[in-house]
């Protein structure tokens, strides 16, 4: 099978196991119509081998892991059984592995179809095939779909809670010493601006617009979008980017943005798992997994025109799925720019840390007038997913 491809089952039963050089780690997870789990027993894997019409097998590391579907036995409201492998060892990315999905029948034995995905490289789990039910009918799709945050992020993305680790006993941190702020990046053609960026006013003093060119925020503060006396509803792009704190050592954060309602209720989220959502008003421009580089490490373009009317808040925010603490992150920020022209509008350097795996880094309030408000917000939170992040995110708004 290719990519995308897919074929009827005349079997009832099919097994589905997954072999590559290294030991793999297979589950199966029960969606229904949304794309979603019902409930976290929908999930089946090691720790939970049995689910309605789904069970796992380990290959106890001399066979492949494998999951079996009774599509007789599938639910009704559940339309297909997603199959995912990921690597056993930690950390440890399908580059130069090659795994290879081999569907049965589950009491015959006779091999339905295989499938070896592509051209893969830092992914740490895929999503391989899928078993799905189409006007009656059960087939097997070949998917091939990579994440980068291993088999928890598959399983964040479909709706899976991922408990957050238990905080350990530890000494008191010292605060991290501020982190002077790095020069902005120049844009490429921007119009002429001031030397120095215009300041945000101290707290209590009203709030200040683009007029007098790029706004420096501190934590706090707020600047209206507001340009020529026109709100800007424009293409922006907010540009999130860190560096290693100590050189030699990659930093794995995750940039997302997260979407609400006028009672702060969530709407949907934009993150590396899901590059596009609001119809494409907002989009993201994937992974980066090594915070080395000069420049923005991620990008997530939002039109601001385009955005639904029930959508009347935007939350920025940087989280560490690996458990990599802002201790040990530098020169943390994030700037909105025009992207029509490259100018930088508005930029906040983080300039504290603390040992936490998750920032709100700022946020967009739309105004009964219609404009759009940017704030800083720089707070610290435990969280090592967006799917963590959306009630602090909430509370922020």
């Amino acid at each position: 099978m290719t990519p995308g491809s897919n074929i009827p089952l005349p079997a009832a039963r099919v097994t589905v196991d997954v072999s590559a050089p290294v030991r793999l780690d297979v589950s199966g997870l029960l969606l229904t119509g949304d794309g979603k789990v019902r409930s976290d027993d929908d999930f089946i894997f090691y720790n939970q081998p049995n689910g309605p019409g789904v069970t796992y097998r380990s290959g106890g590391g001399t066979a492949p892991d494998a999951v079996t579907v009774d599509t007789a036995a599938v639910p009704a409201e559940i339309e297909k059984i997603v199959v995912t492998a990921s690597p056993d060892a930690a950390g440890q990315t399908f580059q130069g592995i090659e795994p290879t999905a081999t569907i049965r029948d589950a009491d015959g034995g006779t091999v339905l179809a295989t499938f070896t995905p592509p051209q893969l490289g830092t992914e740490t789990a895929l999503v391989v095939v899928e078993i799905y039910r189409r006007a009656g009918q059960w087939k097997a799709r070949a998917v091939g779909q990579g994440y980068a945050n291993g088999l928890a992020g598959i399983a964040t993305d479909f709706g899976v809670t991922v408990e957050e680790p238990a905080a350990a006993p530890a000494a008191p941190v010292a605060p991290a010493a501020p982190v002077p702020p790095a020069a902005p990046p120049q844009p490429t053609a921007a119009p002429p601006r001031p030397a120095a960026p215009a300041p945000a006013p101290a707290p209590g003093a009203g709030k200040v617009n683009l007029d007098k060119g790029r706004v420096s925020l501190q934590k706090n503060q707020t600047v209206s979008l507001v340009k020529g006396g026109r709100p800007l509803l424009s293409q922006v792009r907010m540009g999130l980017g860190w560096e290693p704190a100590f050189r030699g050592k990659d930093i794995d954060l995750d940039a997302s943005v997260i979407a609400y309602g006028p009672q702060r209720n969530h709407i949907d989220s934009c993150y590396f798992g899901k590059l596009s959502i609001l119809n494409g008003a907002v989009k993201h421009s994937g992974d980066n997994l090594t915070g080395e580089g000069g420049g923005d490490d991620e990008v997530i373009v939002v039109d601001l025109g385009r955005l639904p009317q029930e959508v009347t808040g935007l939350v920025f925010t940087v989280n560490s799925f690996s458990g990599q603490k802002f201790t040990e992150v530098a020169k943390a920020y994030c700037r909105l720019v025009d992207a029509a022209t490259g100018e930088e509008l508005v930029r906040f350097d983080l300039t504290g840390a603390e040992p936490q795996t998750g920032v709100l880094m700022a946020k967009l309030v739309r105004q009964f007038s219609g404009e759009w408000d940017m704030t800083a917000l720089g707070s610290f939170v435990k969280a090592r997913t967006v799917r963590n992040m959306a009630d602090p995110g909430a509370r922020a708004l």
